[in-house]
C-alpha cells in the first residue's frame, strides 16, 4: 500500500504564472531524459502510472504538480538530454526551470535522478547549482543500479560521492529490483517535513 493514498496530479504548467499556489511543502524530481525518472517516482509513490511513463524520452515537458498529502507535493520537472525537441523549447525549459528554483518558496528537496551508466553530465549540475543557489537539499538517485554487477555499481556511486562531496546524499536506486526504495522514501519525507 502507498504511504501516500490520497496522491493525485494537480495540473501541468508551462509558465511560472500557472504553478499551484506556493505554500505548504514540496520536493522536486528532476532528471535527464531517459533516466528513468518517472518510474522512480512511480516506485517511491508506490502507485503505477502515477507519473507517465514512455518508451521514449523526454516526455515530461512541462511542470506538474502531484498533491501527495494536503500541503505536500511532488513536482515532476521536465528532463532533457535525449528529448527531440527544438531549441527553443529547451530554452523555454531552461527558463522555466530557472523560474521555478527561485520563485519557489516552499520547494524543500530535490530528488535528482541520473543513470548510473551515465554517472553526472551537464544538466544534473545544473540541477546541483540552481538547488545550492536557493539552500535547498539535494539527494542524489542513481537509478537502474540492476543493470550493474555490484562492485560496478559501488564504484560508480562512489564516484559520484567524490565529485559532490557533502553538496548531495547519493543512493544506488533501481525502480526495476526495488533497491533503494525505502532510502528514497525517507529522504522524500525527511524534506517533506522540513
Amino acid at each position: 500500500m502507498s504511504q501516500f493514498p490520497d496522491a493525485a496530479f494537480i495540473l501541468s504548467a508551462n509558465s511560472a504564472s500557472q504553478f499551484v499556489t506556493d505554500d505548504g511543502s514540496e520536493v522536486a524530481v528532476a532528471g535527464r531524459s531517459n533516466a528513468g525518472k518517472s518510474s522512480a517516482i512511480n516506485v517511491i509513490v508506490n502507485r503505477r502510472q502515477f507519473a507517465r511513463t514512455s518508451k521514449t524520452p523526454g516526455r515530461t515537458q512541462l511542470v506538474n504538480f502531484f498533491e501527495l498529502r494536503a500541503g505536500q507535493r511532488l513536482v515532476d520537472l521536465p528532463g532533457y538530454g535525449f528529448a527531440k525537441v527544438s531549441d527553443a523549447t529547451r530554452r523555454h525549459w531552461g527558463e522555466l526551470l530557472q523560474c521555478y528554483f527561485e520563485q519557489r518558496k516552499s520547494l524543500n528537496g530535490l530528488l535528482l535522478v541520473v543513470d548510473i551508466r551515465r554517472q553526472l553530465k551537464d544538466f544534473d549540475r545544473h540541477m546541483l547549482e540552481f538547488a545550492a543557489s536557493v539552500n535547498v537539499p539535494v539527494h542524489v538517485l542513481l537509478t537502474k543500479a540492476d543493470k550493474l554487477k555490484r562492485g560496478k555499481a559501488k564504484t560508480a556511486m562512489l564516484s559520484v560521492k567524490k565529485e559532490l562531496g557533502d553538496a548531495a546524499g547519493v543512493q544506488l536506486f533501481s525502480a526495476l529490483s526495488r533497491q533503494g526504495v525505502d532510502e528514497a522514501r525517507d529522504v522524500l519525507e525527511r524534506f517533506l517535513r522540513r
